[in-house]
């Protein structure tokens, strides 16, 4: 009679065994834990999303807050949705720099080597950037609550404005990815995405109203997914009248993961 030596029930399935889709999410997730750990290592990497909201704040609004809107308190109540908009797509900029440095010490050199989705790591670091997208807008809100900001609206439209802001920044990442992947050294992603970043930032609504704006910048402005963004930001939080600026602003957001994420998996993979 035959036996079976040391089988005390079905096996398991292995990691790579489970199904492409679940395998993904699972070590993109263990990604995403190394890159908050990282982060919570490493807090001096936070200072661009905790400083550069308090600066900007206080220089626009203690500088031209008079002479824009004739009370710094009512420049205030206008731009910080603006602040919000600009510090949490420049905070963007950091995955960028963060990944191109990771390729140049040969980290991703280790990630090949594991039995994982080679996109993998791409979205593991994306989703761990959450973290730096909500301490802008906390940080952003709380130097404002200080400086005399106050939401006009309810609590659900405001924390809908948060979220919106955040989604808008997770989705707008992909770029600096991509970006990332194309260039040699991190300083090249920091020059080219500010290059990128800043005319979405000055040819908008973020310091000064649209229609203050010469016709000729119009055209662009008014399809600026910036502008969409920041009047959004300002309906949920103020009041003011959102016409179809949030449906804009998530159409951007699907352009920028249809678009860009793909090019960025791509790249990834010609270059490990």
């Amino acid at each position: 009679m035959s036996t079976l030596i040391g089988t005390t029930g079905p096996a398991r399935p292995t990691a790579v065994g489970q199904p492409r889709p679940f395998r993904l999410v699972r070590h993109s997730l263990a990604l995403t834990k190394r890159s908050l750990i990282k982060t919570w290592r490493t807090p001096e990497a936070l200072v661009d999303v905790t400083l550069q909201p308090v600066l900007f704040l206080v220089i626009f609004v203690y500088i031209f807050g008079g002479a824009v809107a004739g009370s710094t308190h009512d420049y205030l109540q206008f731009l910080l949705p603006g602040i919000l908009a600009q510090t949490i797509a420049t905070g963007a900029i950091a995955i960028g720099v963060n990944l191109n440095t990771d390729i140049a010490k040969g980290i991703f050199d280790r990630f090949r080597s594991l039995p994982i989705p080679r996109s993998a790591p791409l979205v593991g670091a994306v989703l761990g950037d959450v973290v730096r997208y909500v301490i802008v807008t906390v940080s952003t809100l709380a130097i404002g609550y200080l400086m005399g900001f106050r939401i006009e609206t309810g609590p659900v439209r405001a924390i809908a404005g948060c979220l919106l802001a955040v989604l808008f920044a997770l989705c707008l990442s992909w770029l600096p990815v991509y970006v990332s992947m194309k260039v040699r050294t991190p300083g090249a992603v920091q020059g080219l995405m500010f290059a990128l970043i800043m005319p979405l930032s000055f040819a908008s609504n973020v310091f000064v109203s649209a229609d203050t704006l010469p016709g000729w910048m119009r055209t662009f402005v008014d399809v600026n997914p910036m502008t969409h963004l920041v009047a959004s930001v300002r309906g949920l939080f103020l009041g003011t009248p959102l016409g179809s600026h949030v449906w804009w602003t998530l159409a951007w957001c699907a352009v920028f993961v249809a678009l860009f994420m793909p090019l960025a998996l791509r790249a990834y993979r010609r270059k490990i």
